[in-house]
């Protein structure tokens, strides 16, 4: 069921949310996405099945809720993920669910709650991507464009291919949440799935990720032919028996 709330700096943001009793899952969307996406359906509907609490949102300045795209940041993103669960997320367990940007996202939210967050399943995790995915790879012409405060129109292979707006305040913000430099302290279970096809995050990534992880209980699969969306029927299948690992010992 779509519900509104104002996040921390008054803006409305809207949420899918359902009710239900057990570990619930929330789903953090990736960069440009949305609540409404193939694999927030799919999670909606499978949470629906299983009775467990469903939740999932559009950060500021994305989907219908309000804000800025071009002035939004990993700091407001994550911001609003964490006034979404206080909000609505009452005194229950989480398992957190990350589509690429919205992975580090989820693994952000999940230093800052630990307690709460139980498990973590990540799709064609982005972590660190402002740096490692945008940054590093600009020639000096553009990084030098950035710095004097003049935004980038980054091509997109997705929205029928409109560019979208790249700032030097979005790579600064960033630098403040990298985490592959460093051990992830985090000792909850972890699944992640990479496809060895996917063009924007390379599988790597999630290597690292896992790799950087403080917990025993990691695990990586890497899918052959699959691209960075990881949205076809094999592939949601294969998320929600990860999901049901990640749900079934709690």
């Amino acid at each position: 069921m779509t519900t509104k709330i104002e996040n921390s700096r008054g803006q409305q943001l809207f949420c899918e949310y359902s009710v239900g009793t057990g570990v619930g899952v929330m789903f953090l969307p990736g960069f440009k996405s949305n609540r409404l996406g193939t694999k927030a359906l799919f999670l909606a509907e499978y949470c629906r099945q299983r009775g467990a609490p469903y939740l999932t949102l559009d950060y500021s300045g994305h989907g219908d809720s309000e804000g800025n795209f071009a002035e939004g940041n990993i700091s407001d993103w994550l911001q609003d993920s964490a006034d979404a669960l206080a909000q609505l997320g009452q005194d229950r367990k989480w398992v957190l669910v990350g589509s690429s940007m919205g992975a580090w996202v989820a693994m952000l939210l999940a230093l800052r709650t630990q307690g709460s967050i139980v498990g973590l399943l990540t799709i064609a995790a982005a972590p660190d991507f402002t740096e490692r995915l945008v940054w590093d790879r600009l020639p000096d012409e553009i990084q030098g464009q950035l710095k004097n405060g003049e935004p980038w129109m980054r091509p997109s292979e997705y929205d029928n291919g409109s560019p979208y707006a790249i700032t030097y305040q979005l790579i600064e913000d960033g630098r403040h949440h990298l985490l592959l430099s460093q051990a992830i302290a985090l000792d909850i279970p972890l699944r992640a799935l990479h496809g060895l096809a996917d063009n924007d995050v390379p599988w790597q990534q999630s290597l690292q990720m896992v790799e950087q992880w403080s917990g025993v209980d990691a695990r990586l699969e890497l899918i052959k032919g699959g691209d960075h969306r990881l949205s076809e029927p094999a592939h949601l299948e294969l998320m929600q028996s990860r999901l049901d690992e990640l749900l079934a010992p709690v």
